[in-house]
């Protein structure tokens, strides 16, 4: 009976925060499922915890703006805006200036917003994790004695990423060089996607389904491959082995060129639009509870079990595309390395 109330009050728990976003998202008591979906996944100034009889429970996040009008610095939050900001509604609540002229431009903002927030959260919990692993292998002799349980299971999975990804694909010469770059990417990928599956505060927040963030890290990639490539690389792509015609016209280079650009593109919309989706999915699957009692009892009961079943499964299955997704971008981008260091064919 114990274990029963404690899963129901983490349940209550984990629905408290949707159950909020339910009772604010619509009109007139009226259930806006796209609107809860859409107002979760953007970004935002503050940290919406729960709403209590009509009053919103959140955490107010620090806002620095540049004025585009006289050049001055703000520090504010989202209830304390200067005179002539205001949040645009057409431009998913991002700040916006009304100028002198009447004009609406978008001023310089180095905002501290929930995503930027939660990243803070996930490299805080990176630098536990690691500090507790290297304490261990400090305070004993790996040589002697293997680590067990927790310090086990994180040397396990950095050397799979480390051997069987990073070695593998980038080479015996070349792999050392970019070992730290890609086992940084994958474990942060990882616990931002982890992070964002914990449905309360300090957890929630849609990370690496921003493509602001997916994109930075592309570029990273796109940088890593193009920067540190080898000749053969770019012979490979201005002057490849190719029927002359195709050189000289030039197809076989185009096409070439325009791949350096499609694969952190690749990169990018793989990770942000998977993520994304499954925050989607689980937010909307949520939403069906309380459109069910909406509805009456009777619908309310059947679209409950049938919720509470799919969000367990959904829930399981990103835990698992969490890990996917991370090991996935891991591996393609160090396959991506691997080719900007082929080595040139034997004639």
């Amino acid at each position: 009976m114990k274990q029963i109330k404690t899963f129901i009050l983490l349940l209550v728990l984990a629905l408290a925060p949707w159950h909020a976003m339910a009772a604010n998202g619509g009109k007139q008591g009226t259930l806006d499922i796209p609107e809860i979906v859409l107002e979760h996944l953007a970004d935002s100034y503050e940290w919406h915890i729960a709403t209590y009889q009509g009053k919103n429970l959140s955490i107010p996040l620090p806002i620095i703006i540049r004025s585009g009008a006289t050049g001055e610095w703000h520090f504010c939050t989202a209830s304390t805006l200067p005179k002539g900001f205001y949040f645009d509604a057409a431009h998913h609540g991002k700040i916006y200036e009304k100028m002198p002229g009447g004009t609406s431009e978008r001023p310089i903002d180095l905002s501290i917003t929930k995503d930027v927030l939660q990243i803070w959260i996930a490299v805080a919990v990176m630098l536990v994790v690691f500090g507790c692993c290297a304490r261990w292998y400090r305070r004993h002799d790996e040589l002697a004695e293997a680590p067990k349980g927790f310090v086990g299971a994180m040397e396990l999975m950095v050397m799979t990423i480390h051997d069987d990804v990073v070695k593998s694909s980038i080479g015996e010469a070349q792999y050392r060089r970019f070992a730290p770059y890609l086992l940084t990417v994958f474990f942060f990928i990882l616990t931002c996607n982890l992070v964002g599956l914990v449905p309360f505060f300090p957890g929630g927040a849609n990370v690496t389904g921003n493509i602001n963030i997916t994109l930075f890290l592309a570029v990273c990639t796109m940088i890593a491959i193009n920067l540190f490539g080898n000749k053969e690389y770019w012979k490979d792509i201005f002057w490849p082995e190719v029927p002359m015609f195709l050189k000289v016209i030039p197809l076989m280079p185009v096409i070439e060129l325009f791949g350096v650009f499609t694969k952190p593109f690749a990169l990018m919309i793989r990770l942000f639009a998977n993520m994304m989706a499954g925050h989607a999915v689980i937010l909307s699957f949520t939403c069906v509870i309380f459109l069910g009692w909406s509805l009456g009892v009777g619908f309310g009961i059947g679209l409950n079990l049938f919720s509470a079943v799919m969000l367990l499964f959904m829930n399981c299955l990103e835990l698992l595309v969490a890990f996917v997704q991370a090991y996935v971008f891991t591996l393609l981008s160090a396959v991506f390395i691997g080719l900007a260091h082929k080595e040139p064919e034997a004639e």
